[in-house]
This record gives C-alpha cells, sequence and structure tokens, in this order.
C-alpha cells in the first residue's frame, strides 16, 4: 500500500497522510507498535467495535507518548469504573485533583496536541481500504 503524503497546513514543513481501513480485530493495535517504533510521528490509529470486541483508539506524540483508550461506537474514550473509582479514592485522600486524572485517564492531552493536525488541508487525500478476514 502507498500513502499520499501531502503539506500538513498545521505544521508548515511537515507532511501528512490519511488512511482509512478495514481488516481484523486487532490489527489497529500491530499498526500503533509498528508507527512506535518511528517516534518522531504524530499519529492516531482507531478501530472501530465489532460484534465482541470493543473499539480502541491510539493516540502519539513524540511529547506525550502513547495513549490507548477503549472507545465507545460514537468515538468517546471508555473509562473503565474501577479507574474512575480508584480516581475518586485517590483524589479523597489528597492525591491528585480528581478533574485533572480524569483528563488523564481520557487522553485530554493528547487530544489537544493532535486537534490542529487533525483536519486534511485542501486536497489531502484519503484512501479507502477493505480486507476480508
Amino acid at each position: 500500500m502507498k500513502l499520499d503524503w501531502v503539506a500538513q497546513p498545521a505544521a508548515p514543513g511537515h507532511h501528512r497522510a490519511e488512511l482509512n481501513w478495514q481488516g481484523r480485530p486487532g490489527t489497529s493495535g500491530e499498526m500503533a507498535s509498528a508507527l512506535n517504533s518511528w517516534q518522531r510521528l504524530r499519529f492516531e490509529v482507531t478501530e472501530e467495535g465489532s460484534p465482541g470486541f470493543d473499539g480502541v483508539r491510539y493516540s502519539y506524540t513524540p511529547a506525550l507518548g502513547m495513549f490507548t483508550a477503549v472507545t465507545s461506537a460514537a468515538g468517546e474514550v471508555l473509562v473503565p469504573e474501577a479507574r474512575l473509582r480508584r480516581a475518586v479514592e485517590e483524589s479523597a485522600a489528597g492525591g491528585p485533583d480528581l478533574a485533572e486524572e480524569i483528563d488523564r485517564l481520557t487522553g485530554r492531552r493528547w487530544d489537544e496536541e493532535l486537534e490542529p493536525f487533525r483536519y486534511a488541508g485542501d486536497g489531502a487525500p484519503v484512501r479507502w481500504l477493505h480486507a476480508v478476514g
């Protein structure tokens, strides 16, 4: 597969590529792992949920590293009940501020850093791939 790289309006001198794909569940983790080895990229890999499998999003920036979260059908980050309970308990015991901990659990810093890069500029290509498996 060939990616078409175009100028990235959010970072002059940088380039972007976008790829929509379909494959077996778990492929997104393999893709994110391969991209992570480059370490100078900013990227998101999203796998929509399918029968028997949750959706997942991998977000990476060189400054923040990798963030991984289970996602809903609408693409929203889902935080497991046990993690929320622990955040509330730790905050009540004088630990991290609850709002800051919820921001961490939902990947807010990754969203804020990646948001300017998410929108394709004029002429940015989108390629649809389909795999049977």
